[in-house]
């Protein structure tokens, strides 16, 4: 088997109706809150960074925590933020600021019973090799190297539930189109 069926392999069997069924309930929540941020580490970041951007083009009040436009969390709030090894000093330190402000969180990750998701209001799990599980002397499950599994996964799970949105707002790909910057 070459490497890219390898890889299409991989992506297919991570891709699990158990994976799929989280969707319904995460675009939920995502709809019923008012400002949504979102932080994530590393490649993980990039991942978050990707799916705040098309939550901005659906037309939700999405921002990148760090930014300078971030604005305040509070009540009705939601934090998502991607923990896939289940821990990150930065990101537990942020669940406590957005706890402390009354906003909800929920938690992307691999190791739903890491302590960050267990801190977490609703969690996401996308059971797929990280960067943290390869240093650990894991058994390395995949031919992509160190974390890329689960990030490809991260986004393929986020596209899947920008779709769900999509659908749930009646938005087109016109409507998406017009909140797109022209500054490129």
């Amino acid at each position: 088997m070459n490497r890219t069926e390898q890889i299409l392999d991989e992506l297919r069997s991570a891709l699990s109706q158990e994976v799929i069924a989280q969707i319904p309930d995460f675009a939920q929540a995502i709809l019923q809150s008012g400002q949504i941020c979102s932080y994530g580490v590393g490649r993980e970041g990039l991942m978050i960074k990707a799916l705040v951007m098309r939550l901005y083009h659906l037309g939700l009040d999405a921002h990148v925590v760090g930014d300078m436009t971030a604005p305040r969390l509070g009540m009705n709030d939601l934090l998502i933020i991607s923990a896939g090894p289940g821990n990150f000093s930065t990101v537990s330190a942020l669940v406590g600021v957005a706890r402390k402000a009354g906003s909800k969180i929920a938690c992307i990750t691999s190791e739903p019973d890491g302590p960050v998701p267990l801190s977490a209001d609703m969690v996401m799990n996308l059971p797929a090799q990280t960067m943290a599980t390869t240093k650990k002397g894991n058994v390395v499950t995949s031919i992509l190297p160190m974390g890329s599994l689960y990030e490809v996964m991260m986004f393929l799970f986020f596209e899947l539930l920008v779709l769900e949105i999509k659908d749930i707002l009646g938005v087109s790909y016109d409507d998406m189109s017009t909140r797109h910057t022209n500054l490129e």
